[in-house]
């Protein structure tokens, strides 16, 4: 049993070696790029000759047609901001080279923001799924937080992966913006509609859960403003649908 290892890339010069060495033991890498202006293409050559660039397709999109370039038995799909450690490199070869017996392994993750590792607000354990059979693996068609959806049961390893997920707080609420609009889109495309005041209680409910409830107070200053922040985006994500659904009743006259 061999492994194929799929990531997807866009300007990623800054990750694509500490991430690709990472899982430098598997038997195929595959790099699927949409466009890089920057050296990614060339330090990715350093580990694979598997490179193929196409068209941005949404994320789930070029993922899944990651998923079909490959052509070991299993696949584990990593982003470029991961790392796959030690004790999790002898757990997946464990999987591989038993074959299973399970059709999709899932993995807990440890986020980071600006290199500190986020215990709380629902951060941690993360569990991702990652590790699955061929064939028998695919993302599920979302606009943003896509995931995988396998056919048969799933496992749980043990060693986290390592999600080194921003860099600040500035990066967090850029990306956070564009995420909301995104989900947005996904909610009108599924005939969600607004509700009366949820720009209001939304935020504030997603605030009470993440600062209170998963207990986000006990990162101090940085759990406030991640709390915050997270309130933020629900309250954009709201207005975006709200905008999305106005200028379709404009459009209509």
């Amino acid at each position: 049993m061999r492994l194929s290892v799929t990531v997807i890339a866009l300007n990623e010069e800054a990750n694509i070696v500490p991430c690709l060495e990472s899982v430098s033991f598997a038997d195929e890498i595959i790099v699927v790029d949409s466009g890089s202006t920057d050296r990614t293409l060339e330090l990715a050559r350093n580990f694979t000759d598997r490179i193929f660039t196409i068209d941005w397709r949404g994320f789930a999109g070029t993922k899944n047609f990651a998923l079909e370039q490959a052509r070991m038995e299993w696949v584990f799909s990593l982003d470029m901001d991961e790392r796959v450690p030690e004790g999790l490199r002898q757990e997946i070869l464990k999987v591989v080279h038993t074959d299973g017996p399970l059709a999709g392994y899932k993995i807990p993750r440890k986020n980071y923001v600006g290199g500190r590792w986020i215990r709380h607000l629902g951060w941690y354990p993360d569990h991702t799924l990652r590790l699955f059979r061929r064939g028998q693996g695919r993302f599920r068609d979302r606009e943003v937080h896509e995931e995988v959806v396998v056919a048969g049961p799933v496992g749980l390893l043990q060693t986290p992966l390592e999600h080194y997920s921003y860099n600040n707080l500035s990066e967090y609420a850029a990306r956070q913006d564009r995420y909301a609009r995104l989900a947005a889109g996904e909610m009108r495309k599924a005939g969600r509609r607004p509700w009366p005041g949820e720009l209001l209680w939304r935020p504030a409910l997603h605030f009470f859960k993440l600062f209170v409830l998963k207990r986000g107070f006990l990162e101090g200053k940085l759990g406030l403003n991640l709390s915050l922040q997270a309130s933020r985006y629900n309250f954009l994500k709201y207005h975006y649908l709200r905008e999305l659904k106005r200028g379709v009743a404009e459009d209509a006259h």
